[in-house]
């Protein structure tokens, strides 16, 4: 197992949990692409940019590693409502270039 893959990973989720986003954004590949149920974004800053408004917390329950890749499965803290979730992060070269997430937005559609 690449440790150096799951921490890049879990480093991010730390400095977003802390709201140290310039940090979090370090962690991207400037052409990051986000890759989520309710949309997509392309460009580190873009994301970072919404990350800056959501403010969501994160609990990561477990993580997977295969290779360049991690996986997460955890518990996204959006402030009203908190939703499991999984999140595939694609590493090269010790930055973040492709994050997929997965999860049920029925609870998120439900006002």
């Amino acid at each position: 197992m690449d440790n150096t893959k799951q921490n890049t990973a879990e480093q991010f989720i730390q400095y977003l949990n802390e709201e140290n986003f310039d940090k979090a954004e370090s962690c991207l590949a400037p052409d990051f692409k986000f890759i989520g149920v309710l949309g997509k974004r392309e460009g580190a800053s873009v994301y970072i940019k919404d990350m800056k408004q959501m403010k969501f917390k994160y609990e990561i329950l477990k993580a997977f590693t295969s290779g360049e890749d991690v996986c997460f499965w955890y518990i996204i803290d959006m402030g009203e409502k908190s939703i499991e979730a999984s999140g595939w992060y694609q590493i090269k070269d010790g930055k973040i270039h492709t994050l997929k997430v997965l999860f049920d937005p029925r609870p998120l559609l439900d006002k």
